[in-house]
C-alpha cells in the first residue's frame, strides 16, 4: 500500500501518522512535547509508527513557528529548546526519505482544503485562533509558502496603526485583540468576573478519542466533521441561544478604541456598556459582594472583595501580554486566580475554610458567560470578531481567496464567536469578490494538521495530488 509520514509538531503534543493517498490513517501514535530532547522523543514516535507498516514514500512536516524554508530550520517560539533547529535534515537523515516542512497553521490550511471544510474550493485562508493566531494560504490549489516559508501570518496583520502594541513588536495586530488570552484580558480589565467558573460545567466531548495503537481501527483523516475543541475532552461552550445580550455590547464603530480617550476610573453606565479600562456596576458585571463602591466608583487596579480583601486586576503579564501578573496562563487562554477565595456559589466558606481556591479564567469561562449574555463577555467576543473580520477582508481582496476556514480553540465557542464574525464582516467587507467569500468552522480538528502534512509530501512526489 503506498502511503506518506505525516508529522504534527507542537507545543503540547507530537503526533505522527502513515496516511494513504485518499486520506485514511494507517497507523498513528502521539506522544507529550518533552521541554527538552525533542528530537530523541520524536525519533522513537516515528520508529513506533514506521514498525510494522508500509514503507511511505516521503515525509510531510508541520512544524509550530518561526521557520526558514531555505536551512529548513525551525524556532517555535512555545519551544524554546529548538532556536533554528534544523528539523527538515534531521528528519530526513532519520527516514532517508524526502521531507516537506511548512508551518503547523499552513498545514491546517492545507488539510482544510484537501479533506475538510475548503474541500473543492479554489482559494482558501485557514486560520487557527488559540493562544495566539495563525493563518495559512492555499492559491489554486497550493500551498502558499513564501520565500521563507512564513507566509500566512495574519494575526499580526495591523487593523488599527494606532492600536494596541503587540508582543511581536507591532501595533494593532488581530492577534490582541482577537486571541483567547488576550480576548480574557480585554474583558478582566473591563470588569468582567466569570460567574461560571467557579462551577465549571461538564460538557460532552466534541470529538471522538482517536485510537493511537497500532492494530487498531483508524480513522479517516476527515473525521467526523464536528468542530474543533482545541483540548482532549472538548469544550462544548456554546448553545445556539447564545446571542443574548447585545444591548450592553460596545462596537463604537471600531475594534479598536484609543487608551488616550478613555476614562479609566469610571464606571459604565447601568445599561450594561462597556469601555476598555471601565467597571460596570448594576447589572452583575463586577464584584462579589460589594465590587463597588462609593457611589459606583471602583479603583483602577483594584476590585474590592467582601472581606476587604483586593486582587491587582489593570497589570498585565510583561512578557506576552494574557492575563493578570498574578495568573498562570494555560493553553488557549487560561488563568487561575491564586489570590482570592472563590465566595460564590457555596464554594468557599467565608470563613476561609477553605483558602488559594484555583479557579481558572479562560476563553472557555469567557464563551460560557457570554452565551448566558454577559455583557462584557459578549462584548469581548464582538470586539475580537470584528478584528478578525477586518483581517478577512483585507486578505480576501489582496490574495482573493474564495473560503475562510477557522479552527483552534477559540473557534469551539461557535455562534458565540461566529454570529459576531459574519455580522462585522457583512459590514466591513465592500468590493463584490470580498463579500461573497465564505466563512467557515474547521471540519477536521484535531487532524487538520496532520492531514495537512500529509498532503504537503503527496504534493511533493504527485503534484496532482
Amino acid at each position: 500500500m503506498t502511503c506518506v509520514l505525516a508529522i504534527d509538531i507542537g507545543g503540547t503534543k507530537l503526533a505522527a501518522a502513515l496516511v494513504d493517498e485518499a486520506g485514511s490513517i494507517l497507523r498513528s501514535a502521539t506522544r507529550p512535547t518533552p521541554p527538552a530532547d525533542v528530537m530523541s522523543v520524536l525519533a522513537a514516535l516515528i520508529a513506533e509508527v514506521l514498525d510494522g507498516g508500509p514503507p511511505p514514500q516521503a515525509v510531510g512536516i508541520g512544524c509550530a513557528g518561526p521557520l526558514d524554508l531555505a536551512t529548513g530550520t525551525v524556532s517555535p517560539v512555545n519551544m524554546p529548546s529548538w532556536r533554528k533547529f534544523p528539523l527538515r535534515d534531521e528528519v530526513r537523515k532519520l527516514t532517508g526519505l524526502p521531507t516537506m516542512l511548512a508551518g503547523d497553521a499552513q498545514c491546517f490550511a492545507l488539510g482544510e482544503h484537501w479533506l475538510g471544510a475548503g474541500r473543492g474550493c479554489s482559494s482558501l485562508l485557514g486560520i487557527v485562533v488559540s493562544t495566539g493566531i495563525g493563518g495559512g494560504l492555499v492559491i489554486d490549489g497550493a500551498p502558499l509558502l513564501g520565500p521563507t516559508g512564513n507566509a500566512g501570518h495574519v494575526g499580526h496583520m495591523s487593523i488599527d496603526p494606532y492600536g494596541e502594541r503587540c508582543e511581536c513588536g507591532g501595533r494593532g495586530c488581530v492577534e490582541r485583540y482577537a486571541s483567547g488570552p488576550n480576548m480574557v484580558r480585554w474583558a478582566l480589565e473591563n470588569g468582567w468576573s466569570p460567574a461560571t467558573a467557579a462551577e465549571p460545567r461538564q460538557a460532552p466531548a466534541l470529538h471522538a478519542s482517536e485510537p493511537t495503537v497500532p492494530g487498531a481501527q483508524q480513522p479517516h483523516l476527515s473525521g467526523d466533521g464536528r468542530a474543533y475543541d482545541g483540548s482532549p475532552a472538548g469544550v462544548g461552550v456554546a448553545g445556539r441561544n447564545g446571542g443574548a445580550g447585545r444591548d450592553g455590547s460596545v462596537e463604537r464603530d471600531g475594534v479598536v478604541e484609543r487608551d488616550a480617550a478613555l476614562d479609566r476610573g469610571s464606571a459604565a453606565e447601568r445599561d450594561g456598556t462597556v469601555g476598555r479600562g471601565r467597571t460596570a456596576e448594576g447589572d452583575g458585571i463586577v464584584g462579589r459582594d460589594g465590587a463597588t463602591e462609593g457611589g459606583g466608583a471602583v479603583e483602577r487596579d483594584r476590585t474590592t472583595e467582601g472581606d476587604g480583601a483586593a486582587v491587582r486586576r489593570d497589570r498585565a503579564t510583561e512578557g506576552d501580554g494574557i492575563v493578570e501578573r498574578d495568573r498562570t496562563a494555560e493553553g488557549d487562554g487560561a488563568a487561575v486566580r491564586r489570590d482570592e477565595v472563590a465566595e460564590r456559589d457555596g464554594v468557599v466558606g467565608r470563613d476561609g475554610a477553605v483558602e488559594r481556591t484555583e479557579v481558572k479564567v479562560d476563553a472557555r469561562a469567557l464563551a460560557r458567560d457570554a452565551a448566558e449574555g454577559h455583557p462584557v463577555a459578549v462584548a469581548a467576543f464582538e470586539r475580537g470578531a470584528r478584528a478578525l473580520a477586518g483581517m478577512i477582508a483585507s486578505t480576501a481582496a489582496a490574495a482573493e481567496v474564495t473560503t475562510v476556514v477557522i479552527g483552534g480553540g477559540v473557534s469551539a465557542a461557535g455562534d458565540i464567536l461566529f454570529d459576531p464574525l459574519r455580522r462585522a464582516f457583512d459590514d466591513v467587507a465592500g468590493l463584490d469578490f470580498v463579500r461573497v467569500v465564505q466563512v467557515k468552522q474547521s471540519t477536521l480538528g484535531v487532524r487538520a494538521g496532520l492531514a495537512g502534512a500529509a498532503n504537503l509530501a503527496w504534493q511533493a512526489i504527485r503534484p496532482s495530488s
